[in-house]
């Protein structure tokens, strides 16, 4: 027999004071009917003994007796979900405190929170796109990997959804992936709208076409802000200060291209539960279906036991002092 729960040396202790100090009591009761020549002193011994046994078999039920074993079916159901996070130099603008960029990985970090049972991965792009970290169950990982992302990861100017998207797309309908539905596999695009690709409205169709659901996050403001640099807030050719504004439009056509969502964070507005709420919607895809043996928890037999005892102290009436 093993045991579901487990007491503590204090907890034997208090259960020895206890069991001890109604011993004590039950005695004494049962001298002093003698002494008094009451008849009900063995109906007495036997009410005391109905209670200890009661309390001893709701302890045992407490603790979770497993006596034999037992089958049960496990199923893995999830989605695969690949975040690709904008890292190009707009990034870095403030319109959105602190700024847009670290705005974006305290988000990141409830996504992952949301979806603890699927596998999330993460690619980086700007004008280029790597993945930074594969699909993975391992939200630690995961978490540093999106506590070290910065615009210096990527060299180069200028922001391409194209590549990034492809990519995503690309890992997602790798043979080894194929046991998870298309309809359970989900993009995420974070950006601020800056786009100079030239095939991105054909990756999108290409997206679409595959099943594949895709979600773009606007991150910024339409009137937004200088970038700062080292040297400085950057500046254009002109030496005038640049000001990166979000591009709604761009994200908002790509999410329609493809038969997805357009999601936004502002400085008046953060609409990513809305995206978390979009995605959870999604029905994730059964991966595996494992059979596990586990103990049998019988506490049930005792919890019974200790009841029919309460129910037959009740009526077992006993006369305890005869004047």
């Amino acid at each position: 027999m093993t045991w579901f729960n487990s007491l503590e040396f204090p907890d034997y202790g208090l259960l020895i004071l206890l069991l001890a100090g109604y011993g004590i009591f039950v005695v004494r009761l049962v001298r002093a009917n003698r002494k008094l020549n009451n008849p009900s002193a063995p109906s007495l011994l036997l009410k005391g003994l109905l209670r200890a046994t009661a309390l001893l078999l709701l302890v045992l039920s407490i603790l979770g007796p497993s006596m034999g074993s037992s089958t049960q079916e496990i199923q893995s159901v999830g989605k695969d979900i690949y975040l690709a996070v904008d890292l190009s130099e707009s990034m870095n603008a403030s319109d959105v405190s602190p700024s847009r960029l670290e705005k974006v990985k305290f988000e990141l970090k409830n996504i992952i929170k949301a979806f603890n049972s699927d596998r999330i991965g993460l690619i980086i792009f700007s004008a280029e796109a790597f993945v930074q970290c594969p699909l993975t169950y391992d939200q630690a990982a995961l978490s540093l990997f999106i506590e070290t992302l910065n615009t210096e990861l990527i060299s180069g100017g200028g922001t391409e959804f194209g590549p990034a998207l492809r990519i995503a797309s690309e890992k997602l309908l790798k043979k080894e992936e194929l046991a998870v539905s298309e309809k359970s596999k989900v993009i995420v695009l974070i950006s601020d709208g800056e786009d100079f690709g030239t095939n991105t409205e054909e990756v999108a169709d290409e997206i679409r076409q595959s099943g594949i659901r895709l979600f773009m996050l606007g991150v910024g403001t339409e009137k937004g802000s200088t970038i700062p640099s080292r040297r400085g807030n950057k500046r254009d050719r002109n030496g005038q200060e640049v000001i990166s504004k979000l591009q709604p439009e761009s994200l908002q056509q790509l999410a329609q291209k493809a038969d997805g969502e357009y999601f936004q964070i502002s400085d008046k507005e953060n609409e990513t539960t809305a995206l978390i709420q979009s995605i959870s919607q999604i029905e994730g895809e059964l991966r595996e279906v494992r059979k596990i043996d586990v103990a049998a928890n019988k506490y049930q037999w005792f919890l019974a036991a200790a009841l029919i005892l309460f129910f037959l102290d009740t009526l077992i009436s006993v006369k305890t002092l005869s004047i």
